[in-house]
């Protein structure tokens, strides 16, 4: 848990530091559009860190459970948020990856899946006692 918790405060300073740049040194240099991108590649990876904090502190997830979500949520970062970074950031061309943040917002999706079918499971199992 707490390489886990290491790496999510690390993703966290990322997200806070790449917020500032594209706030103050990018702001002339990206369109408009592309710091909307940015933005929004930064604002994801800092949902995701948010829910991963508690994805493993909450005591009553099983371990697999928080494995299978911290790993969607960690790739879907990496995926989601690391490509649109590579784009704007990097100047690697959109068109040579493009395929790549769709499938960072599938891990995302996974990610809350498996955390909807825990907490349904669990109501369901509470209703019938």
């Amino acid at each position: 848990m707490n390489k886990n918790l290491s790496i999510t405060t690390f993703l966290g300073i990322i997200a806070i530091v790449l917020g500032a740049f594209a706030a103050h040194a990018l702001k002339e240099k990206l369109t408009t559009e592309g710091l909307e991108s940015l933005n929004t590649a930064i604002r994801y990876q800092m949902y995701h860190v948010i829910v991963l904090l508690f994805v493993n502190t909450y005591r009553e997830f099983p371990e697999k459970l928080m494995r299978n979500v911290s790993f969607a949520f960690f790739f879907g970062i990496v995926l989601f948020s690391g490509s649109i970074y590579a784009i704007y950031l990097l100047g690697i061309p959109a068109k040579s990856i493009w395929f790549v943040t769709p499938l960072g917002g599938l891990c995302f999706i996974l990610g809350w899946s498996l955390l909807f079918v825990f907490f349904i499971r669990k109501v369901i199992n509470k209703k019938s006692k």
